[in-house]
Protein backbone atom coordinates (compact mmCIF):
# COMPACT_ATOMS: atom_id res chain seq x y z
CA UNK A 1 0.00 0.00 0.00
CA UNK A 2 1.18 3.40 -0.94
CA UNK A 3 1.26 6.20 1.81
CA UNK A 4 0.12 9.96 0.50
CA UNK A 5 2.11 12.88 1.88
CA UNK A 6 -0.30 15.24 3.55
CA UNK A 7 0.82 19.10 2.56
CA UNK A 8 3.16 20.58 5.72
CA UNK A 9 1.64 23.59 6.89
CA UNK A 10 2.98 26.27 9.22
CA UNK A 11 1.91 27.67 13.09
CA UNK A 12 0.56 30.77 11.60
CA UNK A 13 1.34 34.32 13.02
CA UNK A 14 1.93 33.60 16.58
CA UNK A 15 1.68 35.16 19.95
CA UNK A 16 4.77 38.25 18.71
CA UNK A 17 2.55 38.97 15.89
CA UNK A 18 -0.95 38.69 17.48
CA UNK A 19 0.40 41.04 20.75
CA UNK A 20 2.19 43.36 17.38
CA UNK A 21 -1.26 43.96 16.01
CA UNK A 22 -3.22 44.30 19.12
CA UNK A 23 -0.87 47.35 20.30
CA UNK A 24 -0.32 48.92 16.55
CA UNK A 25 -4.39 48.65 16.38
CA UNK A 26 -4.28 50.28 20.31
CA UNK A 27 -2.06 52.92 19.11
CA UNK A 28 -4.30 54.08 16.10
CA UNK A 29 -7.53 53.95 18.38
CA UNK A 30 -5.52 56.18 20.82
CA UNK A 31 -5.61 53.71 23.63
CA UNK A 32 -2.35 53.72 24.41
CA UNK A 33 0.41 56.44 24.61
CA UNK A 34 3.49 54.52 24.32
CA UNK A 35 6.06 55.18 21.55
CA UNK A 36 6.31 53.61 18.22
CA UNK A 37 9.35 51.78 19.52
CA UNK A 38 7.75 50.00 22.11
CA UNK A 39 4.39 49.49 20.02
CA UNK A 40 6.48 47.73 17.18
CA UNK A 41 9.17 46.14 19.80
CA UNK A 42 7.40 42.59 19.29
CA UNK A 43 8.32 42.12 15.53
CA UNK A 44 11.73 43.15 16.36
CA UNK A 45 12.30 42.12 20.16
CA UNK A 46 12.65 38.60 19.73
CA UNK A 47 15.50 38.61 17.47
CA UNK A 48 17.38 41.25 19.35
CA UNK A 49 17.05 38.86 22.31
CA UNK A 50 18.71 36.46 19.47
CA UNK A 51 21.37 38.49 19.04
CA UNK A 52 21.94 39.04 22.51
CA UNK A 53 21.78 35.57 23.54
CA UNK A 54 24.59 34.69 20.51
CA UNK A 55 26.87 37.65 21.52
CA UNK A 56 26.75 36.63 25.02
CA UNK A 57 27.67 33.36 24.23
CA UNK A 58 30.79 34.30 22.19
CA UNK A 59 31.81 36.41 24.56
CA UNK A 60 31.33 33.61 26.99
CA UNK A 61 33.67 31.34 25.00
CA UNK A 62 36.10 33.39 24.23
CA UNK A 63 36.73 34.29 27.82
CA UNK A 64 37.05 30.81 28.89
CA UNK A 65 39.55 30.49 25.42
CA UNK A 66 41.88 33.30 26.99
CA UNK A 67 41.56 32.32 30.74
Amino acid sequence: MKKTQQPQTTGGIGFCGCLALLFIALKLCDKIDWSWWWVTAPLWGPAVLVLVAIAIFFIVELIKTLF
